[in-house]
């Protein structure tokens, strides 16, 4: 694996990584730890956000409770599954509040509302790519620094210089964390440096 790369999950047993890679690999490795009551084992998705999982049974068990395709995000609260549309398409209904000239002007473009605003959302986003990347990139750091190196000397400041897009005061402030919490927190951190 690329050292730039981060992995779908991984999870770490106090300062160690234990594993990383597909949920299932990761899965598989953290289940004899908490089979044996040891505490400490946390998993991380690649956001960096915490994931538990229900361990009770067999192995087989347990990775059979998992989602099929850990590609596939689950449904936020506010979506409803749609009967008719375009299912192929993906389209999901959402109520959106604009003000009246909002509106009027988005019913006065070529293809209607609908059309409008699909084309200036994929202009957004288009323009915000390399910004979004970088807050993506430091909002996975934090949440991950601040789980694992919260109590950790230097944190802080590690943690203003990956928001101001120092990477070296980045590298000083963390160089003293254990390697495996310094180094994941490094890679987490890598698109978030300029250039």
């Amino acid at each position: 694996m690329n050292p730039n790369d981060v992995p779908s999950y991984v999870a770490f047993h106090g300062e160690r990584l234990l594993a990383e890679g597909d949920l299932r690999s990761v899965v598989a490795a953290i289940k004899p730890l908490v089979d044996r009551g040891e505490a400490g084992v946390l998993v991380f998705g690649a956001a960096s956000q915490q994931v538990d999982f229900d361990l009770r049974g067999s192995l087989a068990e347990v990775l059979a409770r998992l989602p099929a395709d850990e590609s596939v995000p689950e449904p936020a609260g506010d979506e409803v599954p749609r009967g008719r549309g375009r299912p192929k398409l993906g389209v999901v209904a959402r109520e959106v509040t604009l003000l009246p000239r909002h509106w009027e002007w988005l019913g006065q473009q070529r293809g209607g509302a609908s059309v409008a605003l699909r084309r200036l959302v994929d202009e957004a986003r288009h323009a915000s790519a390399d910004a979004d990347r970088v807050r993506a990139a430091q909002e996975a750091a934090h949440r991950f620094m601040t789980v694992m190196a919260g109590n950790r000397p230097d944190y802080e400041e590690a943690a203003r210089a990956l928001f101001a897009g120092d990477r070296d005061k980045f590298a000083r402030c963390t160089q003293a964390w254990p390697a495996d919490i310094r180094d994941h927190a490094r890679r987490l951190a890598q698109p978030a440096w300029p250039g």
